[in-house]
């Protein structure tokens, strides 16, 4: 025997059926339903944008100083990859990656060859950064109806913040002046390493479908790290920035 009178599950039905815009009174149906019949466990998002460095060290002021090198020479395309387990309505737990990174080609600005020639060379910086953070929606994501479906939000705003461990690499390669007899040389310098990193963000999640949606945001990370013996003479690498991202997110 059910449990529900006929008449409480066409009265449901009909419910969910006005919620996901489907017609009652012989109207075909429009698509998928604008529902799920329960709380998303997750999400997982890919997103793309830009990333803004701050250059905050000694090692970039030189770079800047010597080379035909500008400020923001370094901002360069990121991609971001994040998984999100709910761990309560509003809030997930969020595990990400980051890359972003470019390579900036140069001469210095007040010397030249032999031959008086540019004396060229390509600056490479890149980073990846690898994530845990809490995600809080600052509005309900959805709502329940009753037992039977949950409706997503159209769009819901969110904070977050959290921290991690950022891989670098700065790579010089071409031909460079010593500076004791100016001779020109070629050679490579590079430095990588890791460190740890922070960050705080904010976005928005906007309702594309019931499970696809499409995600902006702006996240500032806090990372320097130590530069290896081919920069020893310089203080550690100030790898903080602000990334500007878009991309989709996946409710699952």
């Amino acid at each position: 025997m059910s449990r529900f009178p006929a008449s409480g599950g066409l009265l449901a039905l009909l419910l969910i059926a006005s919620l996901s815009g489907v017609g009652v009174a012989g109207a075909q149906p429009q698509g998928d339903p604008d529902f799920l019949f329960e709380r998303p466990q997750g999400s997982v998002s890919v997103r793309g944008g830009w990333l803004f460095e701050r250059e905050g060290s000694d090692l970039f002021t030189f770079v800047q100083e010597q080379l035909t090198v500008e400020p923001n020479d370094f901002d360069a395309p990121t991609l971001a990859l994040d998984v999100g387990i709910a761990v309560a309505s509003r809030t997930e737990a969020v595990f990400g990656v980051e890359f972003g990174g470019g390579t900036v080609r140069s001469e210095y600005r007040d010397l030249v060859d032999n031959d008086r020639l540019p004396i060229t060379q390509a600056t490479r910086l890149r980073q990846a950064n690898l994530s845990a953070s809490l995600k809080l929606a600052l509005t309900p994501r959805g709502r329940d109806i009753g037992t039977i479906a949950w409706v997503p939000s159209a769009a819901t705003p969110y904070v977050g913040a959290g921290a991690g461990a950022l891989w670098y690499e700065f790579q010089q390669t071409g031909d460079f002046v010593d500076f004791l007899d100016l001779s020109v040389f070629s050679d490579t310098f590079r430095s990588t390493g890791w460190a740890p990193s922070a960050h705080v963000f904010a976005g928005v999640d906007v309702k594309l479908s019931r499970r696809l949606f499409l995600t902006g945001e702006g996240r500032y990370l806090w990372a320097r790290a130590e530069l290896g013996p081919d920069f020893a003479s310089f203080k550690p690498i100030d790898l903080t920035g602000f990334k500007l991202t878009a991309g989709i997110s996946y409710l699952f």
